[in-house]
């Protein structure tokens, strides 16, 4: 025994200092503040002892399986604050390996209540599936002869369409040389139509030109009146000025004949 103890403490001391930085950031992540007993409302403080809680009802899945994480999550902070306290202990590799035993059991007991939740929810579900396609094929064989009823009213109503159909086509087709012959006769009143509107067109262009081109010309004739008026009134004022100067001319030779004839009878 002393032999045995002389060969594993120098390895436990070895790994003594990883193994407690491991721990130790384990526990500082874990709420170590936190004591067993807030655990105590699903689970007693130690989950190895305590035995597994009785099996919810089916319809209560969720709260169990939030029961279980709990217990999964508590058993995993026990198991740090165990091996964390290990290290303050003389045979640590031996006391460490106790406490993954004991966390290891604990993670098998809650896997297979896990598992056994798991197969009563999917046995619950396949439960539900086939009372629902139960009450489905209820719920079509009640609702058979009035689906068969409908389906024989919507087959009526298509054949009926299907008929009526054939006799608008039929209508159609007896009618098509009379719309045709309309439609000729539509088309050439309707080109009737553009030809006396677009010689109306032209007749108002020439009319409009017609009246441009009077009024052009009565322009030049008040023009060419305004002219001749003025070349008459030039010309008038043109006589009255000759007229005026050969009165002039006259009354000037008088004058000087006047003067002549004083002259002489003044020299006789």
């Amino acid at each position: 025994m002393s032999r045995c103890l002389s060969t594993t403490l120098p390895t436990s001391r070895f790994l003594l200092a990883s193994r407690a930085a491991w721990v130790s950031a384990a526990l500082f992540a874990l709420p170590l503040g936190l004591p067993s007993a807030a655990f105590a409302q699903d689970m007693p403080a130690s989950a190895a002892s305590a035995p597994a809680p009785a099996a919810a009802p089916a319809s209560d899945f969720d709260a169990r399986q939030k029961a279980l994480d709990r217990r999964s999550a508590q058993n995993d902070y026990e198991y740090g604050v165990a091996s964390h306290n290990c290290y303050s202990k003389f045979f640590v590799n031996a006391c460490l390996g106790n406490a993954r035993d004991k966390m290891r059991d604990v993670r098998s007991e809650i896997r297979k209540e896990q598992l056994a939740l798991n197969d009563e929810e999917r046995a619950s579900r396949a439960q539900q599936r086939d009372e629902q396609a139960a009450v489905k094929r209820a719920q079509d064989e009640a609702e058979a002869p009035q689906r068969t009823a409908n389906d024989a009213h919507n087959q009526q109503q298509f054949e009926d369409k299907q008929r009526q159909h054939e006799l608008d086509q039929a209508r159609r087709n007896a009618e098509a040389p009379q719309r045709a012959a309309n439609e000729a006769t539509y088309n050439q009143k309707q080109a009737d139509y553009q030809r006396k509107l677009d010689e109306a067109h032209a007749q108002a262009a020439q009319k409009a030109q017609q009246r441009a081109e009077n009024a052009q010309r009565y322009q030049q004739k008040q023009t060419d009146a305004a002219q001749h008026k003025a070349d008459v009134e030039a010309r008038q004022k043109q006589a009255a000025d000759k007229q005026q100067q050969q009165q002039q001319q006259q009354l000037q030779e008088q004058r000087q004949q006047q003067e002549q004839l004083k002259q002489q009878q003044e020299s006789e």
